[in-house]
This record gives structure tokens, C-alpha cells and sequence, in this order.
């Protein structure tokens, strides 16, 4: 298994129109999210990154949508680092991360802030490249090397969950979505709907939905109490033993 910290700094995506079959991607997530973020509640959500601000998000409960990147960009609400994010501690209920990960130098200290900037159930979503797809092999072939998708992580399903357990969030939903053109480009193909239900696990694409736990730290006293096995010796005893061995004048 690769190493998540890298020593070099990849090329990172300005919109979706840069990836391949991009717009199409993000149509199909839009409507994923679209969904999901119905179930969320709370005030401010996040969405970190070019390829998250670009998501409209239209029917999400959370209506105040904060748009932050790196760089300066035509959807941006703020520009902060994800890797050292400009927030206040508990400040935020719910992030959103498109490719973020898949394109990020240090993907652990991004899981990091997000783990401190969040409010205790806050949701996350994470939009990540599938390894085990066909767009996961593509990474493979060397002539494809001038692609972004030959810069992403790819970071696996079960990678991912074992991050997000380590601090303290709770995996409540993982999809998978689309499959790529190479099949077909009609999405309500048969072939397409026979993999969605038989092999879910080779899309491209794939949808982690998870929520901040914390557990209360306040201590209960116990009503019982403990009884000693042991009794103390009283003063009169140690005192006539004492006067016992008293030498006589």
C-alpha cells in the first residue's frame, strides 16, 4: 500500500470540464448529493475545493453553502488552505469533498481539520475515484499520462472508512456511482442497470456519507461502596500492650 503523504505537490483540477467525461460526472453527482444533503441539518456547510464549489447543491437543508478553495475562482465564498482551513473549532456542520482527497499531497492532515472544524454530528461527504473501475485502470496505461486522472490517488472504499473510524466518524452510507462510457452512453442501459445492482463495487465513481461521533465524558459515581477485609485494631488493645511490656523499677 502507497504511502497518503507525498513529497511532491500534484497538478490539481480548476472544474470538472478538465476531467474526461467530467460534466457528465458532475451532473450525476449533483443529483447523488442532491438527495443525500435533504437528510442533513444545521446552519453553515462547507464545500471544500474547485470541484466541491462547483456543486449547486439546490435541494440541501442546510441553506447558508460556504464555497472555499485555494485559489482564486469565480464560485469561491473564501479562500483557505483544506489543509490548514480557516475556521473556528466546532464551527461547521457539514463538509463536502469532491475529489478533494484524490488530488490532495497530504489527504490526512485535510481529514484532520475537517475532524476539528466540524460540530459533534456533523455530516461529511466524500467523492472519490474508484481503484477497482475501469477509469481506476486508466491510471495504469502509460500513454495516458498527460491526464489528470493519471495524477489522482485513487484512494480505496475500505482505506477511506478506516481514516474516517480513526477519528471518530461513523460510515452511514457508501454508494456507487456511474459506470463509464466504454460500456455505454445511454445511463438507463440494461448493462448499466445490471451492473448497479451485481457489481456495485466496480463503478468509477463512489460516495462516502459519514457523521461525527463523541462520546460524553462524564463520570458516574458508583452508589455502592467498597468494605474493607480487614479490621482496625483498637487504641485500648495497642495501649494495654504497651503498659504490658513496661519494665518494673
Amino acid at each position: 500500500m502507497k504511502p497518503a503523504l507525498l513529497d511532491k505537490k500534484l497538478r490539481y483540477p480548476r472544474s470538472w470540464s478538465v476531467l474526461p467525461s467530467g460534466i457528465e460526472r458532475k451532473a450525476i453527482v449533483e443529483a447523488e448529493l442532491d438527495e443525500i444533503t435533504q437528510q442533513f441539518f444545521g446552519y453553515h456547510l462547507v464545500k471544500v475545493g474547485n470541484l466541491s464549489s462547483e456543486l449547486s447543491l439546490s435541494k440541501c437543508s442546510i441553506k447558508h453553502c460556504v464555497n472555499m478553495v485555494a485559489k482564486e475562482h469565480e464560485n469561491a465564498s473564501m479562500r483557505s488552505l483544506s489543509r490548514d482551513m480557516a475556521l473556528k473549532e466546532n464551527s461547521v456542520d457539514g463538509f463536502v469533498l469532491a475529489h478533494e482527497l484524490d488530488f490532495a499531497q497530504d489527504p490526512h492532515q485535510i481529514l484532520r481539520e475537517v475532524d476539528r472544524a466540524i460540530m459533534p454530528d456533523g455530516d461529511l461527504v466524500i467523492v472519490g475515484f474508484n481503484p477497482l473501475s475501469l477509469t481506476g485502470l486508466r491510471k495504469l496505461v502509460w500513454f495516458n499520462s498527460q491526464s489528470l486522472l493519471h495524477e489522482a490517488r485513487f484512494f480505496s472504499v475500505p482505506r477511506i472508512k478506516d481514516w474516517l473510524h480513526l477519528l471518530g466518524f461513523e460510515v452511514t452510507l457508501v454508494r456507487y456511482r456511474p459506470y463509464t462510457k466504454l460500456f455505454t452512453a445511454r445511463p438507463n442501459n440494461i448493462l448499466i442497470r445490471w451492473c448497479q445492482r451485481f457489481l456495485p463495487q466496480l463503478a468509477s465513481v463512489y460516495i462516502i456519507v459519514a457523521k461525527k461521533r463523541t462520546v460524553p465524558l462524564s463520570p458516574i459515581k458508583p452508589k455502592w461502596q467498597l468494605k474493607p477485609k480487614f479490621s482496625t485494631v483498637g487504641a485500648s488493645i495497642r495501649a494495654g500492650n504497651l503498659n504490658s511490656e513496661k519494665p518494673q523499677n
